[in-house]
């Protein structure tokens, strides 16, 4: 079984991921703005997204094909178009980004 791509060089991955949520601020699919104090797993959270999926030979390192997109709208497109992507988004109710996962203070 191979490794993932993404993961070969993670400082790089790392750096690129940070580049990526200092130059933007909306998502590329949905256009909604991304929250990015919001973490994994919540839907809303912001993720890296490649242009050309990796399965379909995208390079998961360059910058020209990676961009900004909110988790949910990232795992709705997943190998696929944005076109895909959006068609599930316009018959599908959108999460507010107070709701799940429910954070509580450790007192």
């Amino acid at each position: 079984m191979g490794t993932n791509p993404r993961n070969r060089n993670g400082a790089r991955r790392r750096q690129l991921r940070a580049r990526v949520l200092a130059a933007y601020d909306t998502c590329a699919i949905c256009g909604q703005p991304v929250d990015k104090n919001l973490r994994t797993p919540h839907p809303l959270s912001p993720e890296v997204d490649e242009i050309t999926p990796v399965s379909r030979g995208g390079d998961p390192l360059s910058w020209d094909n990676v961009r900004l997109t909110h988790r949910r709208c990232n795992r709705l497109k997943s190998n696929k178009s944005d076109e895909y992507a959006r068609a599930h988004l316009a018959g599908a109710p959108q999460p507010k980004a107070t709701s799940l996962p429910l954070a509580t203070s450790g007192w």
